[in-house]
């Protein structure tokens, strides 16, 4: 029998448990943003900190210049997305970081694309005008 060491966790670390998910199993939200989609793997009510897979048609992106209320990071597992206004593009293996209130975009998927994306707290300081559902703005 292996015995179990509980090792204390850091002062202010987030309390929760272990998370497992057959991502396969979940079915694409279709987003109010026309070819845009999401997997949502965590979210943290309290801090708006979340984890999600986010998917692009080809020839769809975000229309317009904004900015995040908290960090936003990106890994691309496949396609090829841009950030049109500086050439920033994402292939496969890519890894992108995004400060809190940095203006970036608009952006435009060349292929269908998908990023996992990661927010260390909520993702718009107000919900942007393209999107016409609240739960595409967190």
């Amino acid at each position: 029998m292996v015995e179990k060491k509980m090792v204390p966790m850091p002062l202010g670390a987030l309390a929760f448990e272990e998370i497992l998910i057959q991502t396969a199993s979940i079915p694409w939200r279709e987003k109010s943003l026309k070819g845009v989609h999401e997997k949502m793997l965590f979210r943290d009510a309290d801090s708006g900190a979340s984890v999600c897979l986010i998917k692009f048609d080809k020839g769809a992106g975000i229309p317009s210049p904004h900015s995040h209320a908290s960090n936003q990071s990106m890994y691309c597992l496949s396609g090829k997305y841009e950030y049109t206004s500086t050439g920033v593009t994402l292939v496969a293996g890519s890894f992108y970081c995004n400060p809190k209130g940095n203006v970036h975009g608009p952006t435009f998927a060349h292929e269908d694309t998908i990023v996992v994306e990661v927010y260390d707290g909520p993702h718009y300081p107000v919900k942007p005008e393209w999107y016409t559902d609240e739960r595409d703005a967190h």
